[in-house]
């Protein structure tokens, strides 16, 4: 159903009449964005979700002076999508018996003098969740490169203690901007309560990550290579024993407590 009613001409013209209201006269132009990154690995949330991925998305909307409404796509798909081991021993805390299906999410905020709201449907091809987020970003009306996110699950497919607990996850992150167009950025993220999909067991931080990236433009694209480095303090609290960085193709994709990509992304 989220997919369906992203598309069509009302909701285009939905998406122009409620920013134009809340711009009251400020000047409103469509804007889009396009593109894709290759990324080494994919991490997300403290958690490594698998190896090389090519990962395209698009994004379309309007935009005014302190103002934004938007809806987009984005995809993952890559060698270990597929991958899918049976036979390996299960205990009841973790199961190495991993299967990798490639994802795609769609996705729409809105945004007014740095509030942002929005709502994300990640697909799997056969298993779904939905995600609802709310935030603020501080650049808009201070300057400020430090923004705050607060995401929450509330429908899910899957596993019945997965719709029940309402996974959780904050974010705080910071990027600052460096001579010859570079960039640094870091995120601390936090798990509130105890949940499977972030597999702690209290409150507790489950992302430390640190980014560099540089850009440069070349006619109407933006080149954008990076580096990331991402630990989970609570996979050390899990088991002291997890410093290490996993291959694609490992029997403990999940289990990783530090880990590392490298990528660069092409948009216009």
């Amino acid at each position: 159903m989220f997919k369906v009613w992203l598309h069509g001409k009302k909701f285009a013209w939905l998406l122009a009449f409620v920013v134009c209201s809340v711009s009251a006269g400020a000047q409103v132009e469509f804007a889009y964005t396009a593109g894709a990154d290759i990324n080494s690995a994919v991490l997300w949330r403290g958690i490594y979700n698998g190896g090389l991925s090519f990962q395209p998305g698009v994004e379309i909307g309007y935009e005014g002076q302190h103002t934004s409404l938007t809806v987009g796509a984005w995809g993952s798909f890559g060698a270990s999508d597929w991958k899918f081991q049976t036979g390996l021993p299960q205990t009841e805390e973790y199961n190495p018996n991993t299967h990798f299906v490639p994802e795609v999410d769609f996705y729409a905020k809105f945004r007014a003098f740095g509030l942002e709201v929005g709502t994300m449907f990640y697909e799997y091809f056969g298993s779904w969740q939905w995600e609802v987020n709310a935030g603020y970003y501080f650049e808009d009306l201070l300057n400020i490169p430090l923004y705050v996110q607060w995401n929450t699950f509330i429908m899910a497919s899957m596993d019945e203690y997965l719709k029940q607990d309402y996974a959780s996850y904050l974010e705080i992150g910071y990027t600052q901007a460096l001579p010859k167009d570079f960039s640094i950025g870091g995120a601390i993220g936090i798990s509130p309560w105890a949940n499977y999909m972030y597999h702690n067991e209290t409150f507790t931080v489950v992302n430390l990550s640190l980014r560099l990236d540089k850009t440069w433009e070349v006619g109407p694209c933006e080149f954008d290579l990076f580096a990331l480095g991402m630990l989970n303090p609570d996979g050390i609290h899990r088991d002291p024993t997890s410093w290490y960085v996993h291959a694609a193709g490992d029997d403990k994709l999940y289990s990783q407590t530090l880990n590392g990509t490298i990528g660069l992304g092409i948009w216009f």
